[in-house]
């Protein structure tokens, strides 16, 4: 058995969100940035996810506003220097999206709440990319495979295989780092050469 559930975005959680999902909220920006070309947009996030999505955007977007709810990113200094150089970025520290403004179903800003003054201001954009994290669907395993401390299933590396012999596990379900289709392809083609073996084994003795 092959363990293929991947992971999900883990979403803001406001008003306005999953109603907009799909026209001018998402969470990927190589596959949705281009139809925001010349259009002003905000990055939730402060990690790599955000840093990059926010560096890529700047490519299409007339400018790019990382939201980012401490005073500090926890991004790589690499990714955080090249965001920070980068003119079309603006960053709007210590400051949480409240809500996801919409007309005519689609976003037309976000209104944010500044956690050390307690002011709230609107930006009129209109895109909303998420980068706040990916969640592992995990849940139908717990008690089964081996879970590490994030959710992702443990497997013996390099190979693909979980603590339970005869059941392999590939792509985002156990990667915390890439989380990309070319990577999760090669675990999968990794997961059945490893089951391949398994089974041949048997067929051997």
């Amino acid at each position: 058995m092959i363990l293929s559930t991947g992971s999900a975005w883990r979403p803001i959680g406001v008003p306005g969100e999953q109603e907009l999902l799909g026209h001018g909220v998402s969470s990927c920006a190589t596959c949705d940035g281009f139809f925001f070309r010349g259009q002003h947009i905000v990055v939730v996030g402060g990690g790599d996810s955000a840093m990059e999505e926010a560096t890529f955007l700047t490519r299409l977007a007339e400018s790019v506003t990382i939201v980012h709810r401490r005073d500090t990113f926890r991004a790589s200094k690499v990714m955080q220097k090249r965001a920070l150089d980068n003119e079309k970025i603006k960053v709007e520290w210590n400051s949480v999206v409240e809500e996801i403004l919409g007309a005519d179903g689609k976003v037309v800003g976000v209104r944010l709440r500044n956690l050390v003054s307690g002011e709230t201001k609107v930006l009129d954009v209109t895109g909303v990319f998420v980068a706040i994290g990916h969640d592992p669907r995990s849940e139908l395993f717990k008690g089964q495979i081996e879970l590490d401390d994030e959710g992702y299933v443990k497997v013996d590396a390099p190979s693909t295989r979980t603590n339970v012999p005869g059941v392999f596990a590939a792509g985002d379900l156990v990667d915390h780092t890439y989380r990309q289709a070319i990577t999760a392809a090669g675990t999968g083609c990794a997961a059945a050469l490893d089951a391949e073996r398994f089974i041949a084994s048997f067929l051997k003795n």
